[in-house]
C-alpha cells in the first residue's frame, strides 16, 4: 500500500463526506463511540488545551455497501459545542462534514497527513473489526474553527476505501 494510492484522498481540501456520496450511493456513517475522555498528547498540543481537560470524542465508520472506508475521530472541547455548534454532540449516524462545510464561516487549518503504524492509538480503533489488518494506514488531521470554538478532525483511510 503506497501513499500515492491515497494522495488524492489525503490532500482533498473538500468535504470527504460529500466526495464519499458522491462515490457510493450507499453512503452512511456508523457511529462506534461518544465519550467524555481526555485527549492524545498530540491533539491537546494542537488545540492548546491540557491534556487534563476532559473532552467529547466522537468516532464513527464512514460506510457503503457494508463496508468501512474511512475511520474518523473527532475531538470536539466542550466549549466549542455552543452557538452554531451545539448541536454536534447529538449528531448521531449524521455526518459531522455536512455541518462543518455547510457553514462558510467556518476555517480550516492546512490539513497535515501521517502514515500510522500498527503500535498507534489510531490505527488500533481503526481496525478494531478488521480480520486482516494491513502493515500501515494514512491518515490526515485538520482543526475547524468558527469564532473562538475549534474542533478537530482525524480520518483514518482504510485499505476499502481503494476498491471503491
Amino acid at each position: 500500500m503506497m501513499s500515492s494510492q491515497y494522495h488524492g484522498w489525503l490532500i482533498d481540501k473538500g468535504s470527504l463526506t460529500a466526495r464519499l456520496k458522491k462515490k457510493c450511493a450507499d453512503f452512511l456513517v456508523k457511529p462506534v463511540q461518544l465519550v467524555s475522555a481526555k485527549p492524545f498528547l498530540d491533539e491537546a498540543a494542537l488545540l492548546r488545551i491540557p491534556v487534563r481537560k476532559k473532552l467529547l470524542i466522537r468516532e464513527v465508520m464512514l460506510m457503503s455497501n457494508k463496508q468501512a472506508l474511512v475511520f474518523a475521530h473527532s475531538v470536539l472541547p466542550t466549549g466549542s459545542l455552543r452557538g452554531k455548534w451545539i448541536g454536534l454532540s447529538r449528531l448521531g449516524n449524521k455526518p459531522l462534514g455536512a455541518t462543518l462545510f455547510a457553514n462558510p464561516q467556518v476555517k480550516r487549518t492546512p490539513i497535515t497527513y501521517k502514515k500510522l503504524a500498527s503500535h498507534h492509538v489510531l490505527y488500533q480503533h481503526a481496525t478494531r473489526s478488521m480480520e486482516v489488518r494491513p502493515p500501515y494506514l494514512w491518515a490526515r488531521r485538520s482543526v475547524f474553527t468558527l469564532n473562538c470554538a475549534s474542533i478537530m478532525v482525524t480520518e483514518v483511510f482504510l485499505p476499502q476505501l481503494l476498491a471503491t
